[in-house]
């Protein structure tokens, strides 16, 4: 069902509904490290290691990650990220990747995965 009456209902018309289905696909990727799993954060579906946050989708942002700072500083430089900033306040490890890109994505997913399995 759509959210909003003004938003078509089918993914082929919504970049949100695509941008989901590509987090949800690549996510599942994941799964088969039984230390990762899914949860939700500030509401919205995310993946964790271990209890370690290392991603998550949001309509307006699209995949958030966690990332050392330097590689955050990276993307946004790059174009390819923005800052992630939930309430007006920026998360210096964290970046939003609101464009969907399997490459660019799925990259991104396996170096949070490094980053979490550093935190541990």
């Amino acid at each position: 069902m759509s959210r909003s009456t003004n938003r078509p209902s089918s993914p082929e018309h919504s970049g949100e509904d695509a941008g989901r289905d590509l987090y949800d696909e690549l996510t599942d990727d994941l799964l088969y490290d039984p230390a990762i799993g899914r949860a939700t954060m500030m509401g919205y579906p995310c993946v964790r290691l271990a209890g370690v946050f290392l991603a998550s989708y949001d309509e307006r942002n699209g995949l958030v990650v966690k990332l050392p700072g330097e590689r955050v500083a990276e993307l946004i430089r790059s174009g390819n990220g923005e800052p992630f900033a939930p309430a007006g306040r920026t998360f210096r490890e964290w970046v939003a990747i609101p464009v969907p890109d399997r490459e660019l994505w799925t990259e991104l997913l396996r170096e949070a995965v490094d980053f979490a399995r550093g935190s541990l």
